[in-house]
């Protein structure tokens, strides 16, 4: 499944990987109605206490039902959102012979605030991941939802229909590739290196600084025979997503010399130009598959302006790595030593 170069370098060998869970075998939009108190799950929730509830959904208009736990989880967003990001757990025997066989954990993201741009928000961050796929095979696999949401008030309930997406947890990620999640702390240099400018460039691509691999903050590292290899995820904060809420990230307490998230910092490592001219030749190579996934969702958008920023920011990505000399000043110039 997997071969090891002679450089020291993980590569995917096209051959057939580990199983995908039925949920995520499609784009196609998943309905699904659930209800809750975003009150509720702010406070009476945390890592090890959840709230039960059964939600319902609507496969090949079939509707099932089925039960499960829920907790709030990242902690930017339950001090600034109205909604919450949201952490599944389900029983294996409740899964059974359901859409959601193979799945005991799954991460569910929705908007932030209740505002204009909500459901526009959501399908900018599902491209991120959607994005990634091309670059990567080592991804999280993700489905959309038309989730209505019953929120649940002391005198009146309230419903929202809003986008949404669910993310495969790392459990079904190691499935698929018969690796271990790295629970210690790996330098990026010491990283596989390959997949590691592969993130690199991603991040930039996206102008995502709110992440670091040497201590996973929003990447999981995926150990796999000898190597590891980064895994990101949460990308609200980028200048692909530019949300209203988004700030520019600090690293060691210093705030990042950026005027705002939509301006790029490559936070790569310095590398063998052999290598970084490689990763930077498979950008290029798939420059119209991710511009194709763009024109892919933009029927999902609500506000025709919202998809082409999108479109216009990846686009100037790409300008830059096709430009040896931005090429060079942005990517190359900007390794960092340390």
């Amino acid at each position: 499944m997997i071969s090891l170069y002679c450089n020291g370098q993980v590569e995917d060998t096209n051959k057939k990987l580990g199983k995908v869970s039925k949920l995520f075998r499609t784009s196609t939009i998943l309905p699904l109605q659930m209800a809750y108190s975003n009150r509720d799950l702010k406070k009476l929730t945390n890592d090890s206490t959840y709230i039960h509830l059964d939600f319902t959904y609507t496969d090949a208009d079939t509707l099932g039902t089925l039960p499960l736990r829920i907790r709030a989880r990242g902690n930017f967003r339950q001090k600034k959102c109205y909604f919450t990001p949201v952490k599944i757990r389900i029983k294996k025997d409740d899964a059974k012979k359901t859409l959601f066989k193979g799945n005991k954990e799954l991460k569910l993201v929705l908007p932030c605030l209740k505002e204009r741009n909500a459901n526009d928000n959501v399908i900018k961050e599902l491209l991120a991941y959607k994005l990634f796929e091309v670059v990567s095979p080592f991804h999280f696999k993700t489905r959309l939802l038309d989730l209505t949401l019953t929120e649940e008030k002391s005198k009146k309930t309230e419903e929202h229909r809003i986008k949404a997406f669910l993310i495969e947890d790392m459990d079904e990620l190691e499935d698929r590739f018969g690796g271990k999640t790295m629970k210690r702390n790996v330098h990026p240099l010491q990283q596989d290196s390959l997949n590691s400018v592969r993130n690199a460039f991603f991040q930039y691509m996206i102008g995502n600084t709110d992440f670091s691999t040497g201590y996973q903050h929003n990447q999981k590292l995926l150990f796999l025979n000898g190597y590891s290899i980064p895994i990101p995820y949460d990308f609200d904060m980028s200048g692909l997503c530019d949300v209203s809420y988004a700030v520019v990230s600090q690293i060691n307490g210093m705030v990042l010399p950026l005027a705002s998230v939509t301006e790029r910092l490559y936070r790569g490592f310095k590398r063998s130009d052999a290598t970084m001219l490689t990763i930077r030749d498979e950008f290029l190579q798939n420059q119209q598959n991710m511009l194709a996934i763009l024109e892919d969702h933009k029927v999902y958008f609500e506000n025709p302006d919202e998809f082409e920023k999108c479109k216009k920011y990846i686009q100037s990505f790409f300008h830059i790595i096709a430009d040896s000399a931005k090429f060079k000043s942005e990517i190359l110039d900007k390794g960092r030593l340390k």
